[in-house]
Formats: structure tokens, C-alpha cells, sequence
């Protein structure tokens, strides 16, 4: 079903591509910013059957569009993406490295080394 969809999208998309680049132009640039007749459909009315038949391709391309999206969309769900992946063992805590002191610490050991002494 899945490719019958997607074959029948593909056809009427590059028909409604051609559809659409067979249909002339009316007027001029005038159209792009609001020029024109005042009509609602233009100086022609709503168009011929070439309109009609780009309408109805137009629809056709809406549906399957959206029976498409939804037979992709319609898979069982899972919960979250990490939940099929297997957990690793737990990481052993480990012990503090004992490194030289620093300079740092040195002057902090001698301070607290004379404060005790007092």
C-alpha cells in the first residue's frame, strides 16, 4: 500500500509541475503587486478545463499526501528511544589518586601546622 501511495504521489506531482507550466500568464508584472482587473477570478472569469483539471490534481496531491503521512505515522510506538538499548554495568567506584601535594597545599599544611602550635 505504501508504494502504490508514494508511486501515485510522485505521478500527480510531476503532472500538477506541468500542469501548472502549461498554464500562460494573463497580464504583466502588474498582477504580483495587486494590479489587475477587480473580478475575483481576473478579466477571464475562473478558467478553462486546464484550471480545472490543475484544481483537481491540486486535491488529488493533498490526499495523497496526507494518506501517505499517516500510513508512515501509523507504526506501534515505543517509549523512548534509549529504552531498547542494554545498560553497561555499573562503573566501580575507585579509590582518589594520591598526587605530590602542590604548592598550595604545602602553604596550607604549614599554616594549619602553626596555628596549632600556638
Amino acid at each position: 500500500m505504501h508504494t502504490f501511495i508514494l508511486t501515485l504521489h510522485i505521478i500527480v506531482c510531476l503532472f500538477l509541475i506541468v500542469l501548472v507550466l502549461l498554464q500562460a500568464g494573463k497580464e504583466g508584472m502588474g498582477v504580483i503587486f495587486g494590479g489587475g482587473s477587480s473580478s475575483l477570478f481576473g478579466s477571464s472569469g475562473a478558467g478553462g478545463l486546464l484550471v480545472k483539471v490543475t484544481a483537481a490534481c491540486a486535491a488529488l496531491f493533498l490526499f495523497t499526501s496526507l494518506t501517505y503521512a499517516y500510513l508512515t505515522n501509523n507504526q506501534p510506538e515505543t517509549e523512548s528511544v534509549m529504552e531498547g538499548m542494554e545498560t553497561s554495568a555499573p562503573v566501580e567506584e575507585q579509590a582518589p589518586l594520591d598526587l605530590p601535594p602542590t604548592g598550595e597545599d604545602q602553604a596550607a599544611d604549614e599554616d594549619a601546622g602553626q596555628e596549632g602550635s600556638e
